[in-house]
């Protein structure tokens, strides 16, 4: 009698010290405190965006703790990604995520050795990321859309998307990279991970051609849609980093503002107009992949 038992009673010992380790673990929960002092030590140069850009407010709204495996899309020089290395800390990880290698030509002016570079950025960008960590840093990785390896699945606790829809978007009907971008962050995130997007917004008054990402923006509801199309429940959204400057007509660019102010580089007038507007009017969205998935 009692060897038959056994097996029942080891498995049923097991399997309450499971429940009860998923009971007792603590989760990982944004430390204000730390992200302080992580904000406070950046550079000058980084500290002058902090009003635009709201990086305290935008992160504890994510829920990015330390200790997370974290996904910056676009990481490009690396602004969000020299807070994030050591907020989330060496338990922690970033991994970037950029744009898939056949969509860098259809912008139309990078030349051949730019996009033959991005053949080998996945291990070129956290080569290079490497002068901004310390041993207290979280290690650093990439990967491109499209390209997502089978040992980064399930494998992040949240995916931070931050300006880096709107040129998915503008390529989809022609390669399809926003939904393939898409799927890839559902697939590397964990059931339950978090996605956060702040994205250029147009307003609900402006024509669809106007927010098809061209010109930078995209309408919330169309992202919401899209978001909701690959899978995520949407959470809700803020209003942080909100500018209500930012009236662009149906003919302008979200580069005419800072920082690019690409269309005043020979007229200071208008220049100084641009500033005064300041950075783009965003949208800040959180989403939740399910937990049953």
């Amino acid at each position: 009698m009692r060897h038959y038992l056994l097996p029942f009673i080891v498995v049923g010992i097991v399997g309450c010290s499971a429940i009860t380790e998923r009971i007792t673990r603590k989760p990982m929960e944004p430390d204000s405190a730390r992200l302080e002092a992580v904000l406070a030590a950046q550079s000058d140069e980084t500290k002058a965006r902090y009003d635009a850009r709201h990086p305290a407010e935008t992160l504890e709204f994510f829920g990015i703790a330390p200790g997370m495996t974290v996904v910056e899309g676009l990481p490009g020089g690396g602004w969000y990604s020299k807070i994030l290395i050591d907020y989330i800390g060496s338990d922690g990880a970033l991994i970037g995520a950029d744009y898939a290698l056949a969509m860098w030509p259809k912008f139309g002016f990078f030349d051949e050795a730019t996009i033959k570079a991005k053949e080998t950025w996945a291990t070129d960008w956290p080569a290079e990321a490497q002068q901004w960590r310390t041993e207290q840093s979280a290690p650093i990785s990439g990967f491109a859309f499209d390209a997502l390896p089978e040992r980064m699945h399930k494998k992040a606790d949240a995916v931070i998307l931050v300006r880096a829809l709107h040129n998915l978007a503008r390529f989809e009907n022609d390669g399809g990279f926003l939904t393939q971008a898409l799927a890839d962050t559902y697939n590397v995130l964990k059931p339950g991970g978090v996605v956060g997007v702040v994205q250029h917004q147009a307003r609900d008054t402006m024509s669809d051609a106007f927010a098809t990402g061209g010109r930078g923006y995209l309408k919330k509801a169309f992202v919401i849609e899209k978001m909701r199309d690959a899978g995520f429940e949407y959470v809700g959204s803020r209003d942080f980093n909100a500018n209500p400057n930012d009236r662009p007509t149906e003919d302008d660019i979200v580069w005419r503002l800072p920082p690019s102010l690409s269309t005043s580089r020979d007229n200071p007038e208008l220049r100084e107009k641009m500033q005064a507007i300041g950075e783009s009017h965003r949208m800040t969205l959180k989403f939740r992949k399910p937990r049953d998935r």
